[in-house]
């Protein structure tokens, strides 16, 4: 009994080998028939073919071209320009993680190339994307409810570009995403304070108030910031805190924040702060 488990054992482990050596007979076949379907090409045809699938949005033939291209001609005519086309060819098909490998090994390797800029506005713009969710692409949403990790990298991204290149052509565009995004992370703090108001940690929720009016000045959630912590001080006792907060709220804001909530724009809004789909 012993001696057919064996035997079975080992019919069974060979013919598990035979099956490996075939799928990789088959990925070799299927290697070496991509590869002689474009023995004949030369990097201008490759770069042609890449453009011509990036113009008809075919983003995944377009990465194709783009990475054979980099591979057998390292050193070639369109070397530099092809690392920089296909971050922008990843980012299109979705992809930010390859997108922004992609654009950090250019700046690595061309760190005074002409278009270097470009490329860390990319980084920016991907991570910009990525800060919008994927139902807000097609119902009105508050970001700001969310992590704001992506936020914080856009901003970065941005922020070295204008410093870098404060003459960029790109710097301009980056500069007003860079007011946008700061105004969501500044909105982030008045969701986190307010989470703190519900769970009665008012003096947690004083101190991210706090924070926001010296870190966000000039921006629409300075008055938000205000009345949290108005109310805050209230809960603690602190009066007199609470009054000055008070005054200053009044004479900064007689009419109430100037730039209404996303929440309270709109009846859509409204509604989707209702029923908590981003909680």
């Amino acid at each position: 009994m012993r001696l057919f488990l064996q035997k079975t054992f080992l019919i069974f482990l060979l013919g598990m080998v035979l099956q490996a050596c075939e799928t990789i007979q088959d990925f070799k076949f299927e290697e070496t028939d991509a590869a002689s379907k474009y023995a004949d090409w030369d990097e201008k045809k490759f770069h042609d073919k890449a453009r011509s699938a990036m113009d008809s949005e075919n983003y995944t033939n377009a990465i194709t071209f783009y990475e054979t291209l980099e591979a057998r001609y390292p050193f070639g005519e369109y070397a530099a320009q092809t690392q920089l086309d296909v971050a922008y060819a990843y980012f299109k098909n979705g992809d930010p993680e390859p997108a922004i490998a992609a654009a950090d090994r250019f700046i690595k390797i061309h760190p005074r190339n002409p278009s270097v800029d470009y490329a860390y506005y990319l980084k920016g713009l991907i991570n910009f994307n990525r800060s919008i969710g994927f139902i807000e692409r097609f119902l009105p949403t508050d970001s700001s409810q969310r992590s704001p990790s992506n936020v914080e990298e856009s901003y970065a991204n941005f922020q070295e570009l204008t410093q870098r290149f404060p003459d960029s052509k790109y710097t301009p565009d980056a500069k007003q995403r860079m007011l946008s995004l700061k105004n969501n992370l500044a909105m982030y703090e008045i969701h986190v304070a307010r989470f703190y108001m519900k769970r009665k940690a008012y003096v947690a929720a004083a101190n991210r108030a706090g924070f926001v009016i010296k870190e966000f000045q000039r921006t629409p959630a300075v008055p938000y910031a205000l009345q949290v912590m108005q109310d805050a001080y209230t809960e603690l006792g602190l009066h007199d805190l609470a009054e000055d907060v008070g005054k200053v709220y009044q004479e900064n804001f007689p009419n109430g924040p100037p730039v209404l909530e996303h929440r309270k724009a709109s009846v859509v809004n409204q509604i989707w702060d209702y029923i908590g789909l981003e909680k």
